[in-house]
């Protein structure tokens, strides 16, 4: 039987909401690669690579895309010896408002969805392909 929905609903919940600051030691960063078993590599503003990990409680629960971004505290596993970096606290789902806070980086700027063209004479998007001379003279 699965965790209660109360759980599930909180944690979404919990997602929805940006912290007003960050602690030492937090901060926001892209996911690049998903390593496998609740592993993610993930790039810091300053454009180090990280493996942090999920913890139980977004598992099966949040999903993660590449080019998502999350909250990572990399204080989390200074005691242990192993490969892991940090840990992923929060997962940004409402983009648009994370973006308004202060801590948010300026590394992370949104990139347009189309890029612009300044060549709008070479388009051929809605023009009929061009007639051969030879199709003419029948």
């Amino acid at each position: 039987m699965g965790p209660p929905k109360r759980n599930l609903l909180a944690t979404a919940q919990e997602t929805l909401i940006p912290p007003a600051t960050l602690s030492d030691g937090q901060s926001i960063a892209c996911v690049v690669k998903v390593e496998g078993n609740n592993l993610y590599s993930v790039a810091l503003p300053s454009g180090k690579s990280n493996l942090v990990e999920l913890p139980s409680r977004f598992r099966s629960t949040i999903w993660i895309k590449r080019g998502g971004f999350v909250l990572v505290d990399t204080k989390a596993f200074d005691d242990r010896n192993n490969k892991l970096d940090g840990e992923i606290i929060n997962v940004v789902r409402d983009e648009k408002q994370w973006r308004k806070e202060s801590y948010w980086p300026k590394e992370f700027v949104k990139k347009p969805s189309y890029p612009e063209d300044s060549d709008d004479g070479d388009s051929v998007v809605g023009k009929m392909p061009p007639t051969d001379e030879s199709d003419t003279d029948l």
